[in-house]
């Protein structure tokens, strides 16, 4: 290798520069490449008052109502995109500590999904299994002697699942990081012969400080007066080796694709399951990500689009099959 990089009377014999040159050749030796296929566009929706409100840490992002959400999937698989992942926005009066609308057969969800399947069939849907949205404490499972328990949060969750899946869902997600719960979800939809209906699980899912924005979307604040927080079940951002065994254990358990939340904090991360495990990866570039680039180009101090492009290239490069971002929408429109 060193001979092969020796100058010739002085300079250098390699110039990494001439492939650089011009638009043609950059081109042509690009190694990343995005398209609309890459991309998954998340969708908020409710009823009643808070219908097509605007979410005020989420600049440009909207509760959709049940027309709206429709509607808004249609133009989105114009663009191109596959794939929408649908979170609501549930009202407090319909919220109790074990989350019981979530198996509500005529939630705001199942409405949701029928809707859109109703105006674009060919649109995937993705369903978070959770049920943070719907709990009066806005934590991801039931809360027994001051902790959450996981096998009773599990049960609920494989109901929640089998409801979503026979509304129409495509892909049930789960996003609560409870122990065993790909297994169980996986029996009890293959039980109802549900079992074209792919499990996408989170499963290096972190405790991280990038959600807060996703929280005012939802209403999901964690009651300030709990000691609880989701530290418990959530992944600590200082492990990487946890979250490759997590990987395995979900794969095992029968996960179809796996997810890791956020993105750019944990692009290693994502780096790590491309190079150890053979399997679609998905990565989130969540609502605090979105948010910071918003308010910076807002600000002026950036240019939005090219670092939308920079950011989703570098999730892209680290090894995701697919990305959710809120700005899957804009960016199809301009590769358009």
């Amino acid at each position: 290798m060193t001979k092969f990089y020796k100058q010739i009377n002085g300079y250098p014999a390699i110039r990494m520069r001439r492939n650089r040159m011009k638009v043609f050749s950059r081109r042509m030796i690009s190694e990343t490449h995005l398209n609309a296929n890459n991309l998954i566009q998340p969708l908020f929706v409710t009823q009643g008052k808070y219908e097509n409100t605007y979410i005020e840490s989420m600049p440009g992002i909207k509760r959709h109502s049940i027309k709206s959400v429709a509607k808004e999937a249609m133009e989105i698989y114009k663009l191109g995109i596959p794939a929408i992942a649908i979170f609501p926005y549930i009202p407090n009066d319909l919220k109790d500590e074990n989350g019981t609308e979530s198996l509500n057969k005529n939630n705001i969800i199942c409405k949701a999904i029928k809707e859109i399947k109703n105006s674009c069939p060919e649109i995937g849907i993705i369903c978070d299994v959770a049920l943070d949205p719907y709990t009066n404490h806005g934590h991801d499972g039931i809360i027994i002697n001051s902790e959450i328990n996981n096998d009773k949060t599990i049960e609920i969750l494989c109901k929640q699942a089998v409801i979503q899946a026979d509304a129409g869902c495509d892909i049930i997600a789960p996003s609560d990081m409870m122990d065993g719960r790909v297994k169980s979800i996986r029996s009890a939809l293959d039980k109802k012969n549900l079992i074209n209906t792919s499990i996408l699980s989170y499963s290096a899912k972190y405790a991280s400080s990038f959600y807060g924005p996703f929280r005012d979307a939802l209403g999901t604040k964690i009651n300030s007066n709990q000691v609880l927080d989701k530290k418990s079940y959530q992944m600590d951002p200082a492990n990487s080796i946890e979250a490759l065994r997590e990987i395995e254990l979900d794969i095992n358990e029968g996960a179809d694709i796996i997810m890791i939340k956020p993105a750019l904090s944990y692009l290693d991360i994502i780096c790590l399951a491309k190079q150890n495990f053979k399997i679609p990866i998905f990565a989130y570039q969540v609502s605090g990500e979105y948010s910071m680039i918003k308010a910076a180009s807002e600000q002026g101090w950036i240019n939005e689009q090219d670092i939308i492009f920079e950011t989703l290239l570098s999730i892209k490069r680290a090894g995701a099959s697919s990305i959710i971002t809120y700005f899957a929408k804009d960016i199809a429109k301009s590769l358009k």
